[in-house]
Formats: C-alpha cells, structure tokens, sequence
C-alpha cells in the first residue's frame, strides 16, 4: 500500500460528538470531506442536523443525533442508534465539552464542578466505554478524544476545574489505550492550544499569546488533520498518546 492511501478513510463509520459547531462540526466535516459517513452529536438537536445536511452535500451519508452525554445511558443510546443505522462503528471523535469563564478556585460551586467534569471526563469516558463495546465487535476501532493544554500547564488565569478535568482526559486516554489495544482499538487524544470557535472566551487570547512563540491562536483547520492522521490506518502503532498542538505554547 503506497504511503498516501494509509490516510485515507473512505467509508468508515464516524461519530463526533460537540458537533453543532466549533471543533467538532470541522472534525465532523473533515471525515466526510475524506470519505466517511458521519454522525452528528450534539446537546443541540438542531446543530447536530445543520451539520449533517453539510456532511450529505458532501456526498455521504449522515446521521444527526440529540444526546445529554452528561449520562451514561445518552452514550449508549448515542452508539446503538449508529449501530443500527450503519452495523458498526470504526471511528469516534469524543470532542463534546464545555468551560466556565474565568473564575477563582475558591469561588467554584458544587454545581458548577458537576456541570462541567460531569461532561467533560464522565462524559468522555462512559462514550468511550459505549463506542469501544462497538468496536470490540469488529476487532478494530479508532477512539481520539479531546483534551487540551490546560491538561499540562496552569494556565496564568483561574482555570483550576475544567484544567484538572482535561488533565483525566490525557490518563484517561492512556489507560484505556493499554487496555482496549488487545481487541484492537486504538485510543489517543488531541491537546489543542487556544483555538477560535464560537465557545472561546475572548481574555485568554492575549494570556496565550504573551508566551506562545506563534503569533496567533489556532483556526480550526489546524486541528483537523490531525483527527484524520488518528482516524485512518496511518496511526494504527499510535497507542494511548497525545498530539499536543498549541503552536509552541507548552514548550516556553
């Protein structure tokens, strides 16, 4: 097989989750733009749909789904309505997250450290469970989740919670890796630094840029080829690692 076709993933069964807008509507895009069937997840119904009619101007098919992924059965629901749809599941992007504005540690609330670690690292791990139970199946999957370079780093501003729950994502993703590798599943993640979506609060761009030795915060073409690289076979010896793509920040 030439070099070039091992990064190719014409139809592959995908899922993205977070994908009415932002990160995940462009992974979503970039897999379908590459030849896979996509299904749109988001908390947004109708974000989701928007998203798929894209994907199915692309030319492939396209299953847009609602789902809370703050609870474990949404997951499940999220993956058997794929299974049934396309028998199988070979790649997920677990991309759904959300971030409090800035705010000091001893300010956070009970509520709002549930609101966001039970989405971002109890959300992430029971849709790797449920995506993973899929692709046992099949002895072979792809599962990249999405963290970021809070997960290494303190940020200068308060960022304690959604830091420490981007943090359990990194292990997390090494731990499942070792793991689920023997059925054939391969899991990593993705670091992305300060990256321009509708999410992005706006006071950290000048925090990251003061350090970072790029002059500018990423689009979110700067992170799709690296969803490709993790989706196709050109990645099946990466087991359990983390591309960190913060335009340098981490390195000063």
């Amino acid at each position: 097989m030439k070099a070039v076709e091992r990064f190719r993933v014409e139809g592959r069964r995908a899922l993205v989750t977070g994908a009415g807008r932002g990160l995940g509507k462009a992974f979503a895009l970039a897999l379908a733009e590459a030849g896979a069937d996509v299904a749109t997840v988001d908390f947004d119904g109708k974000s989701a749909e928007q998203t798929a009619e894209e994907i199915r101007a692309l030319g492939r098919k396209a299953l847009a789904l609602e789902a809370d992924l703050r609870r474990s059965r949404e997951a499940e629901r999220m993956v058997a309505a794929v299974v049934s749809e396309w028998e199988g599941l070979d790649v997920a992007v677990n991309n759904a997250g959300v971030s409090l504005p800035i705010k000091a540690a001893f300010e956070i609330s009970e509520q709002e450290w549930d609101w966001l670690v039970d989405l971002n690292l109890k959300g992430t791990f029971f849709c790797a469970q449920a995506e993973g139970r899929a692709m046992r199946a099949g002895g072979y999957g792809k599962i990249i989740n999405i963290a970021s370079i809070c997960g290494y780093a303190v940020w200068p501003e308060p960022q304690a919670v959604y830091s420490v729950s981007k943090a359990g994502i990194v292990h997390l993703t090494r731990c499942l890796a070792a793991e689920w590798i023997r059925h054939g599943i391969r899991v990593n993640s993705i670091s992305p630094g300060v990256t321009r979506t509708p999410e992005l609060f706006e006071q950290v761009i000048p925090v990251f840029l003061k350090t970072a030795p790029i002059d500018r915060i990423a689009g979110v073409e700067d992170l799709q080829g690296a969803v490709l690289y993790l989706a196709s076979p050109a990645s099946d010896f990466m087991v359990g690692a983390d591309l960190v793509i913060d335009g340098g920040y981490t390195l000063m």
